[in-house]
């Protein structure tokens, strides 16, 4: 056994690598960015986002062929499932006001491999969604003008035919990100104005479309002479739901923009919750207004709302409509070009990602090369990939980050608290990873090291306290006790203790809550899929597949119960999420669901995708990243002692080693003509 232990350690090591947390400093709100959004441009940044393309093309596509008028219903149930990913992410940009959303919230509460990847994917999810707004933009141009710009690139350019590319290069659509690269690098300042003003156009057209909308309703168009209001049922509702669900995923630009709001603590819950409710209300109104206008079975789903007013007679209606619809549209591009560079710039500051993309202009205090050239890579799927094979692919990554978003809720949520330590004139930093590793069952002040030149222990209250003689030793017992019977974040809840304290009881704060939230992702895949694969394509019998149900349900449920019978943080100083872990697990079932529903062909793109990231992260990331760098300087540090006291007052003296160094010093009691630093 005790020669294992070698051979077993370097895996050890690595997997500590591959897990470790981001550290944070303490002035969170410290950034090489330019603080100046407020509350309203964030909102407006996130209804840009989300209210585009999907109000004039998603609404008309999923009344024709999955739901019919009950698209209204969709769109409120969509809405609703949005919410509960959305209070995820308004909570880590309160918490973690950093850009990189759904990679910086990973990073700090799951680990770093698991971070990348969140943030490859999120990479490729705004640079496909972006190129396929630009190819829906284009195309809703085109349509205004008779197709003359595609039968001119045909007939002129060029014309290919080749599997999963577009019939011809689309220059419009590639020309309109590029010129938008060019007024993104301008500064966040000249973004967010660019972003007031199609914003502001588009609400005014969709305050038309409302307004003229119903004084032409005829309620007749929802009677079971044309159908009824469900021509497809609670199937058909149900799958319009899965694809208006997509309609809303533009909110994430709230969390990304956190390190450039002025008051993040505030401005990210309100603005998440303003555009969400704005952007929510305006699909459902929309589509009210467009399946009361003409019967839903004879919508054009390629233009729908302008093509109502054309056939009702106001062409000039129409042409507004299309105005609209370009702006909106436009909000859309600069949302994905706003966002993207900022998730690149994240990773490259971590070192996981290449360091040229972490640098900001002096001027423009914005990441210039980031924008440029990923705007360029937009720029270049747009001009040769068809929009339907985008958008094919466009779903998956934002479903993983929505998932792993809710996960690090559940675990931050209930890590226990670690009182940062200042070092002798140097700032001060809160180590995430130190959260997740208590050293004390039961101890919210477990005594930490410091890097100051005198031994220390952080007390409850954050104070310093330096400790030589016996009476502060006992003290720091008592205080231990005390810390214990108030239950830290992570512990098992006082009420529960008679029921489930011989099993949980002796376990480290917080590592109860961690085995839970991954039987929670295994018990959601495997019940998702039996509910999406069970009766298709496993052909499974009747009593096995509700056996199967109930088995993964419960274990699900159990899992939920497990978490929550555990105390957790009790900070209010920023936005929690209401109803942990309730809401982050329901959240996390319907992404789960949802990934599922997906096609063969968008996974196996998706795992190609996924590997040529394991290759960027094993040949660079890895051996770049800041955290890695901070744990090799720690080997400089000399060596020193903490007193762990135990209830019997055997005090065990243990050398503290850099993460990934195992070395054991010899327990002793200390001596009183021992040196003051070792006492």
């Amino acid at each position: 056994m005790a020669l294992c232990v070698p051979a077993c350690s370097p895996v050890a090591r690595f997997c500590q690598k591959l897990n470790r947390l981001k550290t944070l400093e303490d002035d969170v709100m410290a950034t090489s960015l330019k603080r100046c959004l407020s509350t309203l441009d964030l909102a407006l940044l996130g209804v840009g986002g989300m209210v585009g393309s999907g109000l004039y093309v998603l609404t008309g596509t999923v009344a024709k062929d999955t739901a019919g008028p009950a698209v209204v219903l969709s769109f409120l149930i969509a809405g609703v499932a949005s919410l509960l990913a959305a209070l995820c992410y308004a909570e880590f940009g309160a918490r973690v006001p950093k850009t990189g959303s759904a990679y910086m919230f990973t990073y700090v509460s799951v680990g770093e491999i698991w971070a990348f990847l969140i943030g490859w994917n999120v990479i490729l999810e705004y640079m496909i969604g972006g190129a396929a707004v630009a190819r829906a933009w284009s195309g809703y141009l085109d349509s205004i003008f008779n197709h003359r710009i595609q039968n001119f690139t045909e007939s002129h350019v060029m014309r290919w035919d080749v599997p999963f590319l577009a019939h011809y290069p689309d220059l419009l659509a590639a020309g309109i990100l590029l010129v938008a690269s060019m007024f993104i690098s301008f500064g966040v300042r000249v973004s967010s104005w660019l972003n007031h003003i199609f914003s502001g156009v588009s609400m005014v057209v969709i305050t038309f479309i409302l307004v003229f909308g119903f004084m032409l309703a005829d309620p007749g168009n929802w009677s079971a002479r044309e159908g009824g209001f469900a021509p497809y049922g609670l199937s058909g509702v149900m799958a319009g739901t899965a694809t208006c669900f997509y309609a809303f995923v533009g909110f994430d630009v709230i969390a990304a923009s956190s390190e450039e709001a002025r008051d993040p603590q505030k401005a990210i819950p309100i603005a998440t919750a303003i555009s969400l409710g704005l952007a929510a209300t305006a699909y459902i109104l929309v589509s009210t207004v467009l399946t009361l206008m003409v019967p839903w079975h004879t919508l054009d789903p390629n233009s729908a709302l302008s093509d109502a007013f054309f056939r009702r007679g106001y062409s000039w209606a129409g042409l507004i409509v299309a105005v609209g619809s370009i702006c909106a549209m436009n909000t859309v591009l600069l949302s994905n070009l706003f966002s993207l560079p900022r998730i690149v710039y994240a990773m490259a500051e971590d070192g996981l990602f290449f360091s040229i993309f972490s640098r900001v202009n002096p001027v423009t205090k914005v990441p210039v090369i980031a924008i440029l050239v990923f705007g360029s890579l937009m720029a270049l799927l747009a001009l040769i990939f068809d929009l339907e094979a985008l958008v094919q692919f466009l779903s998956i990554g934002t479903l993983l980050a929505y998932t792993f978003v809710a996960a690090s809720v559940i675990v931050l949520r209930f890590q226990p608290e670690k009182s940062s330590s200042a070092s002798g004139g140097g700032g001060t930093k809160t180590d995430a990873s130190s959260m997740a590793s208590p050293s004390q069952p039961g101890s919210q002040g477990d005594p930490c090291m410091t890097r100051s030149e005198t031994q220390t222990l952080a007390q409850e209250a954050g104070e310093l306290k330096e400790y030589e003689s016996f009476s502060d030793k006992l003290q720091l017992v008592e205080k231990q006790k005390a810390v214990r019977e108030r239950r830290a974040p992570g512990m098992l809840k006082a009420r529960w203790e008679p029921y489930l304290g011989r099993l949980l009881g002796d376990c480290e704060p917080g590592d109860v809550v961690a085995f839970s939230v991954l039987a929670l992702m295994v018990s959601a895949v495997s019940l998702c899929a039996v509910l999406v694969f069970g009766n298709s394509y496993l052909h499974l019998p009747t009593w096995s597949f509700i056996l199967l149900l109930v088995v993964f349900s419960l274990a699900f449920f159990i899992g939920l119960i497990l978490i929550w019978v555990h105390e957790q943080q009790t900070k209010t100083k920023t936005f929690q999420v209401p109803l942990v872990p309730f809401v982050p697990g329901a959240s996390i079932l319907l992404n789960v669901f949802l990934m599922l529903k997906l096609s063969a062909l968008t996974w196996l793109r998706f795992t190609i995708w996924l590997a040529a990231g394991l290759l960027v992260y094993f040949g660079y990331g890895i051996w770049h990243s800041k955290e890695g760098l901070r744990e090799l300087q720690g080997n400089d540090v000399s060596a020193r002692y903490v007193v762990l006291p135990s209830g019997s007052l055997v005090e065990t003296v243990q050398n503290v080693q850099p993460e990934g160094h195992v070395h054991t010093h010899a327990a002793h009691t200390p001596d009183t003509n021992d040196p003051p630093a070792n006492r």
